[in-house]
């Protein structure tokens, strides 16, 4: 018999593994629409891949912290290393979090139920989720196809597998984004990504713009030079296993690390302070080792030295020197060539070797030329700065050439590669081409009888005039482009003014491979400016309607407007009869590009649909209300908003966009101008306009968007109906949903299909007072209210007894407050 001391000690073993049993974390190996991934305080599930590297669950990154995160680490790895994050910037406060499919569709909720995270295009068909041994978290639907991976979708970690680039038929950007700090991961202020200008290559990134390919450069790894990467990852030749692979087909651009013996751990980290640090884990010492950091020294700063010069050694000894046929003046540091090229192919090359290669953003490639073609072809181009060959693994016959300035260069100790820089026939060939030009301006009368010194003190003063030439890098504008400079001040405008021969030269002189599109007032360009910064160069032509005063009325609103979901105006420049507008590019080109083309209206599901819908009712409510100034736009339409390379909507195109004061309502204009298809009925019949007009226009892109058709041209053959028409008489016999666009194959939540097409209706009633401000129609997009029926819409040929409702005005603004009550298509 045991004695009661024991039996009493026995009893409380037995209790404290119990506890210990409560506080495991119970492990799952797939979440399901029945089987959620749950948080507690006393039993945290995880989701384990299949053999066990990697886990996923709830977690707080500190101790005692109450923010939660869902996050992907290392099983086995103590302390715990975590390579992914969900909800970054919407943190939960307590242990009530929540993974689940519901209805097809993935969500991360609260004790509440409220969603806290739910992942990009899941498609609304997700039966289950699945951790991969690579650390990759999928969704799939039934067939086991992948809907959505957080691969796609990169932290501050790159792991063997995951891309970062882009995926050339979504537009779909890969890229790594910095933590806060070491235990906020919440998005900081560096990105490591794949630049895709030009020759692709690998660049960090810092600042505060949302658009992450707006972000200044600060660390440059290098360009892909065929074989490598240029510039050189030191770990990959400490550690023979490890490689890099470079990807650039029709389909991706994408770069990505890879260990060759499937053992072996390693991930490369962006960190807070904005260092690129690769590791791998030693087993043995159980520990990761550093194997390559970036940057290690002053040349790996970006553009260290400055243009058209080089940095030369390493560690403690290293400087800056011009590089050929460059130097500088005085006191300054910057390098101006000494003599300009001779575009009559008079220039020969000299060769650089043992470097990194310059910064490719500002450069042109292809890998079908051959050597000796890719010299004659640098010759040919006035821009052409330098050029080299890509060691292809196939010929080797890849070219590239530099335009303009020399960025980023320094010489390596290995690893390094060559290119071949373009230098001027003679320096005193140059100087006396230079000084012929200047002595033109004077009257070669007044110094017919100068002396000798005379003659020299003259030469000397056009010497120094060159000098400051170079120094200064550009003339003075034109008599016109000084008084707009002078009107930009006056009304304080920070807009810089770009010298038209820079913009010439970003276009290709404007050339026809470079046209984006054509639009009421010209064609608009895709340009790259001497530093690598991609634009969108609007060329008024001189036949357009928009003439100096609607230029000047764009320059003069868009300056004054800053919000994410309007382009962005970066200068303008103004030459004789030249008048053009720059602004920040967008790779995805315009909306109407897509919705109304039959191949790629596809790649735009109702998900990202419904989100460019949202953007562009954002940056209108901007305009009507929130602004310094109350905005009329005019022209809205789906060619007039544009795309970024995340494909978020922005407006542009403000040449026709007029002011109001803040108690004025309504104008009136003797000369209608616009769009047809996308006019109010009270604008395009009477000429007056107000916020309502754009209201209008705004429902017009809603249907637009949703059926993939265009108003003006759409003709309902049965009943000879514009797509309004169309719409509205779909609406009143409950067949809504017909209006669908059916080469979207994507999934859609019908309630909130049907919520947009009702706003759709709203907004493009017959009567302006009808239709809801941009307030109320924010709140409808984003609320699940009731919402009033709507009214017939403009140009509606039908009869009144097609109506369902009077049209009586409506007060959207107690709507905002109070529920009015209506008959709602129940969508399930």
């Amino acid at each position: 018999m045991k004695p009661k001391s024991m039996e009493s000690f026995e009893m409380l073993g037995v209790y404290l593994c119990f506890l210990c049993f409560l506080s495991m974390s119970s492990t799952l190996e797939m979440i399901t629409p029945t089987q959620p991934l749950r948080d507690s305080k006393n039993e945290n599930e995880t989701l384990v891949s299949t053999n066990g590297t990697f886990e996923a669950g709830f977690f707080s990154p500190e101790i005692d912290s109450l923010r939660r995160y869902l996050g992907i680490w290392y099983k086995n790895i103590s302390p715990r290393t975590v390579v992914w994050v969900a909800n970054k910037e919407n943190p939960l406060l307590d242990h009530s979090g929540v993974l689940k499919i519901f209805y097809g569709d993935v969500y991360i909720t609260d004790g509440t139920g409220a969603i806290i995270w739910s992942p990009n295009n899941t498609a609304y068909d997700s039966v289950a989720m699945e951790l991969l041994e690579s650390g990759n978290m999928v969704a799939k639907d039934v067939n086991n196809k992948i809907l959505w991976q957080s691969f796609d979708y990169p932290d501050d970690t790159l792991l063997p597998g995951m891309k970062l680039g882009m995926d050339l038929r979504t537009g779909h950007q890969r890229a790594l984004t910095s933590w806060r700090s070491y235990n906020d991961p919440a998005p900081g202020e560096f990105s490591f990504r794949v630049h895709t200008g030009g020759l692709p290559q690998i660049v960090i990134t810092k600042g505060s713009s949302d658009d992450i390919a707006n972000r200044a450069a600060v660390y440059r790894p290098g360009s892909w030079n065929g074989l490598s990467l240029n510039g050189g990852v030191a770990g990959e030749r400490i550690y023979p296993l490890i490689k890099s692979l470079f990807v650039m087909n029709k389909d991706e651009i994408s770069y990505e690390i890879q260990a060759l013996d499937s053992s072996t751990l390693l991930r490369s980290r962006l960190l807070p302070d904005g260092h690129l640090i690769r590791f791998i884990w030693l087993d043995g010492y159980k520990r990761w080792d550093t194997v390559y950091a970036a940057s290690f020294d002053e040349c790996e700063r970006y553009d260290m030295c400055g243009a058209n010069s080089i940095c030369i050694g390493s560690g403690a000894h290293q400087h800056c020197e011009c590089l050929g046929g460059f130097q500088t003046y005085f006191s300054e540091s910057t390098c101006y060539r000494t003599t300009p090229p001779d575009c009559n192919q008079g220039d020969s090359f000299q060769k650089y070797e043992g470097v990194k290669l310059p910064d490719t953003s500002s450069s042109w490639y292809s890998d079908t030329i051959s050597v000796d073609e890719c010299q004659k072809l640098c010759l040919t181009n006035c821009s052409c700065s330098a050029y080299s060959h890509l060691n292809t693994s196939a010929n080797g016959t890849a070219c590239v050439y530099w335009l303009h300035d020399i960025v980023d260069v320094r010489t390596l100790p290995e690893n390094g590669h060559y290119f071949y820089l373009r230098i001027a026939p003679s320096k005193f060939q140059g100087h006396a081409f230079n000084m012929q030009k200047r002595d033109q301006a004077f009257d070669r009368r007044k110094i017919g009888g100068i002396v000798v010194g005379g003659t020299i003190f003259i030469i000397v003063i056009v010497v120094f005039g060159f000098i400051f030439f170079l120094k200064r890098n550009k003339l003075k504008q034109s008599a016109e482009t000084n008084y707009w400079t002078d009107k930009n001040k006056k009304n304080d405008i920070d807009l810089p003014m770009f010298d038209f021969l820079s913009i010439s030269n970003a276009t290709n002189n404007f050339s026809e491979s470079n046209k984006l599109g054509q639009g009421g007032f010209g064609p608009v360009y895709k340009g790259i400016l001497s530093d690598g910064q991609e634009i969108a160069v609007k060329k008024l032509s001189k036949t357009s309607r928009q003439g100096l005063d609607e230029f000047k009325n764009e320059v003069m609103l868009i300056t004054k407007l800053q919000h994410c979901n309007l382009v962005k105006l970066l200068g303008c420049s103004i030459q004789q009869d030249e008048k053009i507008l720059i602004y920040e590019f967008m790779p995805n080109r315009s909306l109407d590009y897509f919705i109304f083309d039959s191949t790629r209206s596809s790649l735009i599901g109702w998900a990202k649909r419904f989100e460019i819908v949202d953007g562009i009712a954002r940056g209108l409510l901007y305009l009507h209300q929130d602004s310094r100034l109350k905005i009329i736009h005019r022209d809205l339409k789906t060619g007039n908003v544009l795309l970024d390379s995340n494909m978020k909507s922005k407006i542009s195109d403000f040449g026709m966009a007029r002011t109001f004061s803040p108690d004025q309502d309504e104008a009136n204009k003797n000369k209608v101008m616009g769009t047809y298809g996308y006019m109010s009925p009270e604008y395009a019949v009477h000429g007056s306009f107000s916020i309502k007009s754009d209201i209008f226009s705004f429902g017009v892109i809603v249907l637009e968007i949703i059926s993939g058709r265009k108003n003006r041209g759409f003709r309902d053959p049965h009943n000879e109906l514009n797509l309004l028409g169309h719409a509205w008489r779909l609406w009143i016999e409950k067949r809504p949903m017909e209006l669908m666009d059916g080469s979207v194959n994507s999934q859609v939540e019908l309630s909130k299909m049907l919520r947009y097409i009702h706003i759709g209706l709203l907004c493009v009633q017959h009567r302006s007072e009808d239709r809801p401000t941009m307030s109320s129609v924010v709140l409808m997009l984003n609320s699940e209210n009731l919402l009033p029926e709507p009214s017939q819409p403009g140009f509606y040929p039908g009869t009144n007894k097609l109506t369902m409702t009077d049209s009586s005005p409506r007060n959207y603004d107690v709507y905002s407050l109070n529920k009015i009550s209506e008959t709602l298509f129940e969508a399930r």
